[in-house]
């Protein structure tokens, strides 16, 4: 399966974007300009400014294309604005939700917890990190998973607090989230301007 091996730091920096999305903290160095032409772009393509959009929410949730044009053309056939309903269907992934919840660092460390099974949904154990979750679900950190480093650094005094979107809930000191409502636009929290992908898709 084909995976963008670029530095998660780097590849933010040609998608501008903050490394804070991702759940990384990026460490900045100076730079010297070795030469005048370097910082120098070429003005965009329309292709390549909508190019770059589609790229930019792919890298974030780590979607490849098949999955994404999927994602497209079922958020194509819901009422509604087509690129919203692609930004908010995509939110609610599985591995997003408990990336979202606080449960993993980063989406690509809660895409692989999901993988190996540490979670239920409704008491049900679900793999599949594309799953998409539903107002009223209740998403739990198995029991036979919650001893692990991974886990049990969650809970206590020193657990980090964690801000979790309006549309999810979790209460401090437990490993267990509910899906409150679904998300909406407002709840996406990077700059993308879906209409460039629908664009794209629509040629």
């Amino acid at each position: 399966m084909a995976r963008n091996m670029q530095p998660i730091v780097k590849r933010c920096k040609t998608l501008d974007i903050s490394p804070a999305v991702m759940g990384y903290t990026a460490k900045t160095k100076s730079s010297t300009i070795r030469e005048p032409r370097a910082q120098m772009r070429r003005k965009r393509s329309e292709y390549a400014t909508q190019l770059s959009e589609k790229q930019k929410v792919k890298f974030i949730y780590g979607i490849l294309e098949k999955q994404f044009h999927a994602y497209y053309e079922k958020a194509a056939k819901t009422p509604g604005i087509t690129g919203e309903n692609l930004l908010t269907m995509i939110e609610r992934r599985l591995d997003n939700v408990v990336f979202r919840l606080g449960f993993a660092m980063t989406r690509r460390e809660a895409r692989q917890a999901v993988t190996h099974g540490h979670f239920t949904v409704n008491g049900r154990r679900v793999d599949i990190p594309s799953y998409l979750v539903s107002t009223g679900d209740v998403i739990e950190v198995r029991e036979k998973s919650r001893d692990s480093v991974m886990f049990r650094r969650l809970l206590g005094e020193d657990a980090v607090f964690v801000t979790v979107p309006q549309w999810l809930e979790r209460e401090k000191n437990t490993l267990k989230g509910k899906v409150a409502k679904l998300p909406v636009r407002e709840d996406i929290d990077f700059p993308v301007e879906e209409t460039l992908i629908v664009e794209l898709y629509s040629k």
